[in-house]
């Protein structure tokens, strides 16, 4: 077990998530002591933009914490402790293509489910891999990363296969935003829900929930059933999950619940359950990407701009279950706390009728040495022949990545529940080739005019 104070390094530190992570770090130092925080990005023009306003929110709490701010990796990395990975390959000018290009096909554009999960995968795997190499290279040889990088699912599984042994916890904050807003429909604290949870990454179900030993799965259900999975006063929300599209997607639990009402769903089930609707519903020229390019993203970077030429910071970011989940994570793995989480782990028998490989989202105990999941056992029919389909397409994805196989591509594609034909599938991953040129691996047909090549 590594001894405080630590040093964190946060790789992706031109992310507007990042002030509000730092935020939640500032707020902990009691629980989780910092020597020094290190920002390390790959674009250093937007690292250098955010890094000022990181600095404030660290001085307004502290005046010995060291702050670095750097592209090269051996000075992000030497000697860290813990590493926070937010990698968001293509940023949203490639997200924004990810949405788009299904739409044009009638077919769901979301960041990371469906095709734009899928293509955000296949720009994301390789990369994840040679930044475990550059922290293993040069970090401290007991350090964890925390890896909170989308589509977690996908990255979780390519890491799996490439660097087994690499210490890193995948962790996805979709679940914690739908405990928080159960706890808000309780009138409860967060921390009072003790929730049992199975499923893949962004696509799982809440089977139980109880506070104080007190089961609550009927009292949500019927309150789902008025309102979705949000207070009677939606304005009640984390600003962070309050845009129109966000308050759509709690909404949509309640169709979701109406079909099946034994569980909660995480809420981007509603793409994979009911993509039709979704599709008449989505704007094809105006998707979630420009809505946070011109709400956080605008926001924080004029506040930036403000900050620099007044000295006076802007209220700009928000502070929620994001930073809040990450530092608890983090506690509980510096200090042997097992804590009881929902993170995605190696199956290994977990969830008993799923591969033991599986990539899986389930409770686990979080300790010094790693996550200890906790047996679910056996889930019913519905329920597991849905996540089979879908771990059948993130690990075709993935394998496509890996052996640049365009045929286990459109597999994946194909296999995925938002597709509704081979004959979409090929349209859109060959759009998505040709917009993806700079970042995807080349993809090889194995067959051409019938021909094996």
């Amino acid at each position: 077990m590594t001894k405080s104070p630590f040093i964190l390094s946060i790789a992706g530190g031109g992310s507007t998530y990042t002030p509000g992570i730092v935020k939640s770090l500032m707020v902990r130092l009691a629980d989780f002591p910092l020597s020094e925080i290190r920002l390390y990005d790959i674009d250093q023009e937007r690292q250098d933009t955010i890094a000022p306003v990181v600095e404030k929110v660290i001085r307004d709490h502290s005046d010995t914490i060291k702050f670095t701010v750097t592209t090269d990796a051996k000075i992000a990395f030497d000697g860290a402790h813990f590493v926070f990975a937010q990698m968001r390959v293509g940023q949203y000018k490639m997200r924004e293509q990810d949405e788009k290009i299904p739409l044009r096909h009638g077919v769901v554009g979301q960041e990371t489910c469906g095709p734009g999960g899928l293509a955000y995968g296949l720009r994301t795997i390789l990369p994840m891999v040679e930044l475990i190499d550059l922290v293993e290279k040069y970090a401290s040889s007991n350090a964890w990363i925390v890896n909170y990088s989308n589509p977690a699912a996908i990255v979780a599984e390519g890491v799996r296969r490439l660097r087994p042994n690499a210490r890193v916890l995948n962790i996805c904050d979709m679940p914690v935003a739908a405990m928080r807003n159960m706890a808000a429909v309780l009138n409860v604290d967060r921390h009072d829900l003790d929730v049992d949870y199975f499923g893949l990454n962004h696509f799982g179900w809440f089977t139980s929930v109880r506070v104080n030993g007190e089961e609550k799965l009927p009292e949500l259900r019927e309150h789902i059933a008025k309102f979705g999975l949000l207070t009677e006063d939606a304005a009640q929300t984390d600003p962070q999950h309050s845009d129109p599209s966000w308050v759509k997607t709690w909404r949509h639990i309640q169709p979701l619940m109406e079909a099946f009402p034994e569980y909660i769903p995480n809420p981007y089930l509603q793409y994979y359950l009911m993509p039709n609707y979704i599709v008449e519903h989505q704007d094809p020229d105006y998707t979630r990407a420009n809505e946070v390019m011109d709400g956080r993203e605008k926001r924080l970077f004029e506040a930036a701009r403000e900050y620099k030429e007044t000295g006076i910071l802007p209220d700009a970011f928000h502070v929620g279950v994001h930073g809040a989940f990450i530092v608890d994570v983090a506690c509980s793995l510096a200090f042997d706390l097992r804590q009881r989480h929902l993170v995605i782990v190696e199956n290994k028998g977990a969830i008993a009728d799923l591969p033991y490989d599986a990539m899986v989202e389930v409770p686990a105990y979080i300790t010094s040495h790693g996550p200890e999941p906790i047996r679910v056992g056996d889930i019913p029919r519905f329920h597991r022949t849905l996540l089979e389909q879908q771990l059948a397409s993130e690990q075709l994805l993935v394998e496509a990545t890996l052996e640049g196989s365009y045929e286990k591509a459109l597999e994946a594609f194909t296999l995925n529940k938002t597709v509704p034909s081979v004959i979409h599938a090929k349209k859109i991953l060959d759009d998505m080739i040709e917009a993806n040129r700079e970042y995807w691996p080349e993809l090889r047909k194995a067959y051409v005019n019938g021909k094996r090549v």
